[in-house]
């Protein structure tokens, strides 16, 4: 059986932040449930100190490393949380994220929080997700 989504939109202007309000999701049969992902290198180690751009990057690719492990890549995300120690020094690169989702061909419902910090020290941004297949 093949995913069909449905997007939920009552009001449009999520639509040009790259999100949906809602998606009704069936046919899937295994659905990934992501840690919130952070500008860790392979080895465990915290990189871009203070770059909010680069830990953004890395964030996002070391989200995608997960999906593909599974499996599965940017257009099985379903459901992204955006957890960032600093909203406003996000907000110029939220277009990074918004386009590399774009490029995936989805627009997964979407958070954004404003966090005191993140679990490991120098860290900005944490990524965490729901994918379904």
């Amino acid at each position: 059986m093949a995913i069909e989504r449905t997007a939920v939109n009552p009001v449009t202007w999520s639509l040009e932040m790259g999100f949906n309000q809602g998606e009704v999701v069936s046919g899937h049969t295994r659905t990934l449930y992501v840690s919130g992902q952070t500008s860790m290198s392979a080895e465990g180690k915290p990189e871009h100190d203070g770059d909010m751009a680069a830990q953004l990057a890395l964030s996002l690719d070391n989200l995608e490393a997960v999906l593909g492990e599974a499996g599965m890549s940017l257009s099985n995300l379903i459901r992204l949380n955006v957890y960032t120690t600093d909203v406003d020094a996000l907000f110029p690169h939220y277009g990074v994220l918004a386009a590399r989702l774009g490029a995936a061909g989805v627009a997964p419902t979407t958070t954004m929080l404003g966090v005191t910090r993140l679990a490991i020290p120098g860290q900005l941004v944490e990524l965490e997700g729901t994918a379904v297949a």
